[in-house]
């Protein structure tokens, strides 16, 4: 059994969620391969498998952010 690293399960969850258009800006950019291709990721999934993946990313990404500002106010707001 082979382990799949958080990065690689993220980044495939972000190339269902994204648009289209954006992540075919991803595919042109010099850090393209840093990114999953989304179009082979597109052709081999369910709609099923985008919708749990692109609920998966959200979550992430709002609970990311909020983590972020809520260390961000304690460490401005706090004495």
């Amino acid at each position: 059994m082979e382990f799949t690293s958080g990065w690689d399960i993220l980044n495939t969850a972000q190339a269902l969620a994204l648009p289209k258009a954006l992540t075919d800006r991803f595919k042109e950019s010099p850090l393209s391969a840093m990114f999953a291709n989304a179009d082979l990721l597109r052709e081999h999934t369910s709609v099923f498998d985008r919708v749990l993946a692109a609920i998966f990313f959200w979550l992430y990404a709002f609970t990311a952010v909020s983590a972020i500002l809520l260390a961000m106010s304690m460490a401005l707001f706090l004495d």
